[in-house]
Parts: C-alpha cells; sequence; structure tokens
C-alpha cells in the first residue's frame, strides 16, 4: 500500500512543473511497491534531504538513501539519486546500460516524455533499498 504523501513532499510536487510532478509521483509509487514487495526492506520513512524527497530504510537500515527530484532544475529531466559513494550507479550501468540513463555514481537519469522502464528500475531500487545487506 502506498502511503499518502506527506505535506512538505507534496509541497516539493507541487512547485515543479505538471509532467516532471506526475512523474515523480509514478516514482514515488515505485519506491514504496518496491520496498513492499521485500520484506527484508521494511517500512520505508519519507522524509526531504537537500529539499528533495527522500526515502530511507530506517526501521531496518537494509539500504542507503534514495532521493528523487527534477534533475538539475530540468524541466524535461528528473532522476533518482543515491549516495555516491555506494557502487551502485556502476553496478546499475553494467546491468541496465542499454535501458537506463546514467550521471557519474549518483544518479539514474529520466526524460519527462519517456515511459519509466518499471522492471530495470524496480531491481535497481531493490539494489538501493537492501545495499547494506550486501555491504
Amino acid at each position: 500500500m502506498i502511503a499518502d504523501i506527506p505535506p512538505q513532499t507534496q509541497l516539493v510536487f507541487d512547485n515543479l512543473p505538471k509532467a516532471t510532478a506526475a512523474r515523480l509521483i509514478k516514482l514515488r509509487a515505485l519506491i514504496f511497491d518496491t520496498a513492499a514487495d521485500n520484506p527484508a526492506i521494511g517500512p520505508l520513512e519519507e522524509t526531504l534531504k537537500w529539499g528533495e524527497p527522500a526515502y530511507l530504510t530506517s526501521a531496518t537500515k537494509s539500504g542507503t538513501t534514495v532521493r528523487i527530484n527534477r534533475h538539475k532544475k530540468s524541466d524535461g529531466q528528473y532522476a533518482i539519486y543515491v549516495h555516491c559513494q555506494t557502487n551502485l550507479v556502476e553496478r546499475y550501468k553494467q546491468l541496465y546500460s542499454d535501458v537506463l540513463t546514467f550521471e557519474g555514481s549518483r544518479a539514474i537519469v529520466f526524460d519527462v516524455d519517456q515511459a519509466i522502464p518499471t522492471e530495470a528500475v524496480k531491481h535497481c531500487l531493490t539494489m538501493a533499498l537492501t545495499y547494506h545487506l550486501r555491504a
């Protein structure tokens, strides 16, 4: 079950272009669905980090923080961000370089006008939200 959007997160979405906000809300739902599918992840804490919606595994400490937001203040792109000192983006590149676009060691970048590759993204989210179980 997807939690109601907290007011502070809704405020972030309300201050974005409608198309970008809609994509981020879909991405948020995918994050909660991914967590619900894996009991090792446990409940997520939704908060803001650096003014961006952030999802933490506070109860289980199973994973690293996942953040979502517009990418570099671009109306045409949005991203999933993970901690840059993990090896997650490198691993994502090995698995999904033909399906996903990456930036540096911290982001998966999406175009607002393209569909989210759901299965690949869910796998990447699972890897992030269970990162400490393998690290």
